[in-house]
């Protein structure tokens, strides 16, 4: 008589270590009555994955975002999963240990040209690493570890690119070393040098799909500057997403399986029978911890699938949408004027102490309205055809000329529309409305009306007369019947 035993551990992958552990426990027979069984028959094999290049860009678009953000970096503030045993280091930005926040007003203060929209983004936050199994390619799981050559190759490639793409726009970058995996956090403030002011949209995009291509060509940029190093890009378009934090944490933080069992507890012993085996391992902690840890991903493993799920189920919704909301930003561009500041850019001005000046003009610019303080000018408009005119002293076909060979067609659409409304709705403001006027009443035709009503429609007589007799109703030239409508004050209205 022969007993099977069998221990079948399902196949998993570990998400926070990027790289997949399988477990193989074959089944070995023995003869009923030997309680010596074979040696249990177990290897490990692990599938490395190839180390990823990331990247990512949030947008500041506050100071108070900014300082938020430094509390974070510069560790102003307590921080859950970092180590406080390890330290961060400084790359950018080591001779000026000014707040954050002082740095980027500076920065714009002496580079741009233009005062900062109210929603302009002011500094864009850079978050550069690769994927573990490039800091500790013997133990992607390994939380907190990495091979020190391999770090300091990574922080020379990055660094470098920073450098040469941003150069002294990047006014600080941060090294974490105190966290699971190493990373670099960089502050660029997005200045657009031809206009000299602030453009996150210029630099990385605005959003939807040009901020697509912008992020997908900077990501290809940073994989590049990466790639020596055996560093690869993800895959183009991917819909991965950012595990949040805690279950980040909680999942490289638990005892890796290996770890379970090279200690040998949950190896059959010399001479043990199969009974007393099973009660062994089914009392054992690390058995129980091993359940708990393939649960627990197991669970996560459902998570992903079912959010992946829902992905693909919305994304043709999300493609609409996206699609209806590029038409309407176009609907609304092509209504909404060119910002005055890039029409005075462009007619030759400088922006000095709040004023636009050169030429002899020196005009302030609130929104869509300019007033020109200049001693022999004093006097003001609205909109970019009328600064053009007023500038430059044109007509306005000229003017329109002038915007379309600096803004192209659509700019110069935006900008006559705009006009055309500015003067039609100064038309309708300034411009009597002629008063109403009844229609002349014609007496003789009254006898011919009357009848029609009574006789063809038929309305009441004596009801017909009440109405007459008060002015309410009357024939005119064109044997019509008028009816009066009055307001509260008896007026006649139309």
């Amino acid at each position: 008589m022969l007993l099977v035993y069998s221990l079948h551990f399902r196949a998993l992958r570990v998400g926070c270590a990027h790289s997949s552990l399988r477990l193989e426990h074959r089944s070995y027979v023995r003869p009923c009555g030997e309680f010596a069984p074979h040696r249990h028959n177990c290897k490990i094999r692990e599938e490395r994955m190839v180390a990823l290049a990331i990247l990512r860009v949030e947008k500041l678009k506050s100071f108070g975002n900014i300082g938020g953000s430094e509390k974070h970096t510069a560790r102003l503030q307590d921080t859950p999963n970092a180590d406080t045993t390890k330290k961060n280091v400084r790359l950018i930005g080591m001779e000026d240990d000014s707040p954050l926040e002082v740095l980027v007003k500076n920065k714009i203060a002496k580079t741009t040209l233009h005062k900062p929209r109210k929603d302009a983004v002011l500094c864009s936050d850079i978050f550069l690493s690769a994927s573990p199994e490039y800091f500790r390619p013997d133990n992607p799981s390994l939380a907190g570890e990495w091979d020190n050559p391999r770090m300091l190759d990574f922080v020379k490639a990055s660094r470098s690119w920073l450098v040469n793409n941003y150069g002294d726009k990047c006014v600080r970058a941060e090294l974490h070393l105190d966290e699971a995996t190493p990373h670099i956090h960089a502050y660029v403030v997005p200045i657009n040098e031809k206009t000299k002011q602030l453009s996150h949209k210029e630099m990385f995009g605005g959003n939807g799909r040009a901020a697509s291509i912008k992020l997908s060509k900077l990501q290809d940029s940073y994989a590049a500057a990466l790639a020596p190093l055996g560093i690869e890009r993800g895959v183009k378009g991917s819909k991965a997403t950012h595990t949040k934090v805690k279950e980040y944490y909680q999942a490289v933080n638990s005892e890796p399986l290996t770890a379970v069992w090279s200690n040998k507890k949950l190896e059959p012993e010399p001479f043990e029978s199969a009974t007393n085996y099973v009660a062994r391992i089914q009392n054992d902690h690390q058995f129980h911890v091993l359940n708990h840890q393939l649960a627990d991903r197991a669970f996560m493993q459902e998570r992903l699938e079912s959010a992946e799920q829902r992905a693909r189920a919305s994304e043709k919704e999300r493609q609409q949408l996206e699609k209806r909301v590029r038409s309407l930003e176009s609907q609304t561009n092509q209504l909404r004027d060119l910002a005055l500041e890039d029409v005075a850019w462009e007619l030759g001005l400088h922006h000095e102490e709040k004023k636009w000046r050169g030429h002899g003009h020196i005009i302030n610019i609130d929104g869509p309205k300019f007033y020109d303080f200049a001693p022999d000018q004093q006097k003001g408009g609205g909109g970019a055809i009328d600064l053009v005119m007023h500038v430059n002293q044109c007509n306005l076909r000229q003017a329109v000329v002038w915007l379309h060979e600096r803004f192209g067609e659509a700019g110069a659409e935006r900008a006559a529309i705009a006009f055309a409304k500015t003067v039609a709705a100064e038309i309708i403001q300034l411009e009597p409305c002629d008063k109403f006027r009844l229609p002349v009443e014609d007496k003789t035709k009254w006898s011919s009306v009357c009848n029609y009503l009574t006789q063809k429609r038929g309305i009441p007589e004596n009801f017909v007369e009440v109405l007459h007799n008060r002015g309410l109703v009357y024939a005119d030239d064109q044997q019509n019947a008028v009816f009066v409508m009055r307001n509260l004050l008896e007026e006649p209205r139309q």
